[in-house]
């Protein structure tokens, strides 16, 4: 993803949403280019605060080695990273939540089945082909999916029994597909459903760049020995302020009726 570090206020980042034309002209001189104009519109981003907190007695102080606090801080950074990724992928842009690629409107879709369909290697070429129609492909574009998928595709065999992607070679062994990177989070959700499908798994392809993630301010660590002085507890807690958002829809196409047990 593209990352927009130090944003104080709300920002509006410009976008062309619509391009020029070009023009063939003749050698002549005698003709000239005709004026195109392209249109442009404007990415809104607002912060959206994700933290956490937690406490540790003065005996937990005390005899942790190596030292409490600096466990926590360490702990703390993981929980936010991961929860940017969840949101930046997933986020549902309600309960205070950016909104996440997978629930942008105008994504591109490939669908399964009514009630979800078994994962194949077809419905990744078909993710693919949606971007590349929309000219948004490029060489560093990638699939991202959850484990689940991950297993159901390696374990995906032709009619002589062998595999169609080689637990040794290019595809499982480098993560790749179609010559794309492969990458594997559990931040893209297993518990989504279709007409009577459950637990139904999203597959994700597109062009990252296109993903901004807006960050305001500094990752902010403050620790509190005060306000429950008389007991002797210490708390930690953590603040980071983001927004997501997607600048060109179409760089993206998702799955999201995988049957991946």
């Amino acid at each position: 993803a593209r990352y927009f570090p130090g944003l104080v206020g709300n920002v509006a980042i410009p976008r062309r949403s619509g391009d020029n034309v070009a023009y063939w002209i003749g050698a002549d001189n005698s003709d000239s280019i005709t004026e195109s104009t392209g249109t442009f519109d404007q990415i809104s981003m607002t912060p959206k605060t994700v933290g956490a907190l937690t406490k540790y007695s003065h005996l937990m102080k005390l005899q942790s080695t190596p030292e409490i606090e600096q466990v926590i801080r360490n702990g703390f950074i993981a929980i936010i990273a991961n929860a940017i990724d969840s949101a930046a992928l997933n986020g549902s842009g309600s309960s205070n939540q950016p909104t996440g690629v997978l629930n942008t409107t105008g994504i591109n879709s490939v669908a399964g089945g009514t009630n979800g369909l078994a994962v194949n290697l077809d419905h990744l070429f078909d993710l693919k082909k949606s971007v590349s129609i929309d000219n948004a492909d490029v060489q560093s574009a990638a699939f991202v999916t959850n484990s689940k998928v991950e297993a159901a595709l390696a374990k995906l065999k032709d009619g002589n029994s062998q595999y169609l992607l080689s637990p040794y070679g290019l595809e499982l062994g480098r993560q790749q597909i179609a010559s794309r990177r492969l990458e594997v989070t559990n931040a893209i959700p297993s518990n989504l459903t279709k007409g009577s499908g459950s637990n139904l798994s999203a597959v994700l392809y597109g062009n990252f760049a296109d993903l901004y993630v807006g960050l305001f301010g500094e990752l902010e660590v403050l620790v509190d020995p005060f306000s429950d002085f008389a007991k002797g507890t210490t708390a930690v807690r953590i603040l980071q302020s983001i927004d997501i958002a997607v600048a060109h829809p179409e760089s993206f196409a998702a799955m999201k009726d995988a049957i991946a047990a």
